[in-house]
Formats: C-alpha cells, structure tokens, sequence
C-alpha cells in the first residue's frame, strides 16, 4: 500500500544546481555571503570566488505547495478506492462460499455435478478477483506515477524561472546537506510563486 503514496522524500530527493551568468534582484537573504571557492587560473595561481547559495526545506514544500497537496489527497482516495475493492471482492467470495456450505449440510445438493458446479464458479471468483484487484492496483501506481513526474517537473521548472532573476549559483533541497544558514532559505518564495501560478491554472478551468 505505501508504494501508492506520493512520498515527499521521494518526490523531492533530486538536487537542482541551477546556474546563472547574470544577478538581479535582492531580499532579505541576499546579504548572507556565500562559500570562499578556490580556483585555479591557466598560470597556475589561485583566485577566490565565492559561490551565492540558497535552499529549499522539501518537507515544508510539499506541506504547503498546493499542487502536491491535491496530489497527496488523490493518492489516499486510490489507496482507499483499493482497499474498498478489496473487502467488496472478499465479501461476496466469503458469502458464496457460506452459501455454498450450507447447501451441503441441509443436502441441497442433489446431484456431485451440481456440486461441483458452484465449486468451479467460487473458484473463477477468486481468480477474477484476484485479477481486478491487480489491475486496478497497477493502473492506479501508473497514475500517482504520473502524477510525481507531474509535481516533480512544475517545481524544477519555476526553480529555474525563480533563478533567472535571481541569479544563484546553485539552489538545493536542505537533504543535501548537514547545515544551512537560515539566511539562505528561500523555501516560503518558492511555495508563494508555486501556489500563485498553480492557482492561477486551476481558477482558469
């Protein structure tokens, strides 16, 4: 069942080092001064640059990103739409059979043909339950599976809009390391640009 689940850590495990070769635009996190890099020049000798990072915490993107909210509430309506199937096929095997068993007992039965009859259509029950359910399992992590791709691609690609104007040398998920100055997180921007363009699209339909 929980392979059905869109998981934030496995919707956002990626890392987005995104590159820019002009800066514009500031805000309150601009000021906090990146990494000292070594480089070294053709002659041998060695320059310091430093590297303008920021971060996004993925757990709080995907508690308040709209879009993956959506997603999430579709996923346990499947994973329940699943497990209602479920007890609905074992139902009606389970009253078939009990059917079947007090038939026998009151020697409903009259001829082993008969008998065998219901026993051959409680089996392709099962088998065809068993099949539905497969079915709808698959069809269903087909989905969600498009439905990942989906929140994956729309949070990448605003990632690299919101750099254009910004201009960092590299923005990554807080999983990718132990530490970040606070002053570098930018994850409330980019859930307030996610949730206005992803509202805007859904107020359109």
């Amino acid at each position: 069942m929980n392979k059905l689940a869109i998981s934030a850590s496995t919707l956002l495990l990626s890392l987005f080092a995104l590159t820019a070769t002009s800066c514009g635009g500031s805000t309150s996190s601009d000021s906090a001064a990146g990494a000292p890099v070594q480089a070294a020049t053709a002659d041998g000798a060695t320059t310091t640059t430093s590297l303008n990072i920021r971060y996004i915490d993925s757990d709080s993107l995907m508690t308040h990103y709209n879009l993956a909210k959506d997603f999430q509430e579709a996923s346990m309506r499947a994973v329940s739409k699943i497990e209602s199937a479920r007890q609905a096929k074992a139902t009606e095997i389970q009253k078939f059979a009990a059917a079947i068993e007090q038939k026998g007992r009151s020697n409903g039965y009259l001829t082993e043909a008969s008998y065998n009859a219901d026993m051959q259509k409680l089996q392709k029950m099962q088998q065809d339950a068993e099949a539905y359910l497969a079915n709808l399992s698959r069809n269903t992590e087909n989905e969600l599976g498009q439905q990942q791709l989906q929140l994956n691609d729309s949070i990448e690609n605003y990632i690299k809009i919101y750099n254009a104007s910004k201009g960092y040398d590299a923005i990554l998920f807080k999983a990718a390391g132990i530490y970040f100055n606070p002053a570098l997180d930018i994850t409330n921007d980019i859930i307030e640009g996610l949730n206005a363009r992803y509202n805007k699209v859904d107020a359109s339909k």
